[in-house]
């Protein structure tokens, strides 16, 4: 392996993540992996990679890189202004860096998460079956931890060839981060809320608080009533929306538990967590009852919108 990339600046919090660890739930190990999956795979498809590759996922702010060789690159999802040598370059596109180019980013413009693609694949440490940073366990991406500078950035492999420079992803196939309706079925302890608790949930806006991190959001706004016995812990998934006995609901992330025992009232749909990974303390957001038919149609759409990248429509 030959590093790709020098760490000068980290970032806020700036880490090696890929699809996660799904087969370790049964172990009680969270899933993990990239918050906006829809970003983190599509700039693996525009370098040439499998989406299953490991890229860096930018929180808030974006780190300061100088290529150590010549490789291409692609920025997605969050907006936060990317520079070469001082110059702007776009997102959501490949581009080359020579060796001594330095990646630079302005300043946050909107969305939380930004994520930096390199043909070949991010190189992170692996641990059960996964590349993905897991700061609680210390394990995966560089020794469980964020960037810190000095950090080397390897390419896993060779990029395939050839390289592409300037493959793009349409604006019209790449999610609306600005439209803060999260579609969501009805979870299975709906009925657990009253008419008016129900109606609360679905009709009125609530705001991400302070209290969000990667395993989940806390929301302000109406509290909602429970009814119904002591629920047994039961196996939860990212989207699902639990009211706790304090009546403020909570959005669960990439990094949830793998149980717990609060009602689910409702499930944001797969195909909404990308728009809620680009949520900031603050942003409001609505909660928008759909079926699970409907559901099924928004998955294959973004779906589709991943193959035409792989197909070079984009």
């Amino acid at each position: 392996m030959t590093p790709s990339l020098s760490v000068e600046k980290p970032g806020l919090f700036t880490v090696v993540q890929d699809l996660g660890r799904p087969n370790a739930i049964s172990s009680g190990v969270q899933a993990g992996g990239a918050m906006d999956r829809f970003a983190h795979s599509a700039a693996n498809l525009l370098v040439g990679n499998d989406p299953a590759f490991a890229t860096l996922e930018c929180t808030l702010s974006g780190p300061s890189l100088v290529a150590e060789r010549s490789c291409l690159i692609a920025i997605t999802g969050a907006d936060f202004d990317p520079h070469v040598n001082g110059g702007p370059v776009p997102t959501w596109t490949s581009i080359f860096l020579g060796a001594g180019d330095r990646l630079t980013f302005a300043g946050r413009r909107s969305g939380a998460r930004a994520y930096i693609a390199i043909a070949g694949g991010v190189v992170g440490d692996r641990w059960l079956g996964s590349q993905s940073t897991n700061v609680m366990a210390r394990r995966g991406g560089k020794q469980g931890r964020p960037l810190i500078a000095g950090d080397k950035i390897d390419a896993a492999a060779e990029g395939r060839k050839p390289a592409v420079a300037g493959r793009t992803v349409p604006q019209q196939a790449r999610p609306s981060y600005d439209d803060h309706s999260l579609p969501a079925i009805a979870g299975p302890h709906l009925k657990r809320l009253d008419s008016e608790g129900r109606s609360l949930l679905f009709q009125t806006p609530y705001a991400v608080s302070r209290d969000a991190d990667r395993m989940g959001y806390r929301l302000e706004g109406a509290r909602l009533a429970t009814s119904g016995d002591e629920l047994l812990s039961f196996g939860l998934v990212a989207g699902a929306v639990q009211v706790p006995y304090s009546g403020q609901p909570i959005l669960l992330m990439a990094d949830h538990q793998t149980a717990g025992g609060y009602p689910v009232a409702a499930t944001v749909v797969s195909a909404a967590l990308p728009i809620a990974a680009q949520l900031v303390p603050g942003d409001e957001l609505q909660l928008t009852q759909i079926t699970l038919e409907r559901a099924h149609r928004m998955r294959k759409a973004l779906v589709t919108a991943l193959e035409s990248i792989l197909s070079g429509e984009g």
